[in-house]
């Protein structure tokens, strides 16, 4: 899987990790802990790392000492991954180690020494046959896959055209992209599915974001992506867009307008 960012990507993912890390499943996290082992150093391997907020968020939760495989293909988010000093729970240090693989072409022998896989807002991003390899890869060992988008969000107050441009940009996450068909919100489901075929058992939690006044930057910004993609599905759209952005924008700024975006976190194995 090849994608190109956009340059502005890794403000967005610092825009966001307050609100993931605000939203992830603590009682995964309990599960998790559960399952690994207490007699070595743990190895957690984290596809698509982004800038790193998964292991920001999760490493401090575990017993150390940990080492994490950081995947992650653009070479500056793995840099800014591993700039910020992690420890764990007992306040032990955290080693941090990027690799520039592309997880869907992952096997089993790439993830063979990990006893935790963990992802997060990812599965959307993926087709069908993209998720079950990168599935496939991480039998046999706990995989944490957090914050999927789940294709529902709540406003209030309530707008005429909230159900119209959330079925735009759900559409729009499921668009073709050079040939490949992306899940979009279908994708938790989709990797459910997959898991029971093969008998493993899986743990489904909510995990939303629910932003208000004092996330007002990370609505804006949502917002903004979230039209412009339900536009770029339907561009006859644009116009309503627009009007609806800054009604919802002045809500904002004013205090006045909340956001509940659902999201579902899955532990399998």
């Amino acid at each position: 899987m090849t994608t190109q960012l956009p340059p502005d990507f890794a403000d967005w993912l610092r825009l966001r990790e307050p609100a993931d890390a605000a939203a992830r499943s603590a009682e995964l996290v309990d599960a998790v802990r559960r399952r690994l082992p207490a007699d070595r150093p743990v190895v957690v391997h984290d596809l698509g790392s982004g800038t790193g907020s998964m292991a920001r968020w999760l490493a401090p939760l575990l017993p150390g000492p940990q080492r994490w495989v950081l995947h992650e293909q653009d070479a500056e988010l793995g840099r800014l991954a591993t700039a910020v000093p992690v420890r764990a729970a007992d306040g032990s240090p955290v080693a941090l180690e990027t690799r520039a693989s592309d997880i869907t072409r992952l096997t089993p022998a790439d993830l063979a020494e990990a006893h935790l896989v963990t992802a997060s807002a990812l599965l959307d991003m993926l087709t069908a046959e993209e998720l079950e390899r990168t599935l496939a890869a991480c039998a046999g060992r706990p995989t944490l896959i957090a914050i999927s988008v789940v294709g529902r969000t709540g406003f209030e107050p309530r707008d005429p055209l909230d159900a119209e441009f959330q079925a735009a940009f759900n559409a729009h996450q499921r668009r073709t992209v050079d040939g490949r068909t992306l899940l979009g919100p279908d994708a938790v489901d989709t990797a459910v599915a997959a898991w029971r075929r093969g008998g493993v058992p899986v743990t489904v939690r909510d995990s939303p974001w629910r932003l208000g006044p004092e996330q007002a930057p990370l609505i804006a910004e949502w917002l903004t992506g979230w039209l412009a993609a339900a536009v770029e599905e339907r561009p006859e759209l644009a116009g309503p867009a627009e009007a609806y952005r800054q009604r919802r924008l002045a809500e904002a700024a004013a205090g006045r307008l909340r956001v509940v975006l659902e999201h579902t976190d899955l532990l399998a194995g």
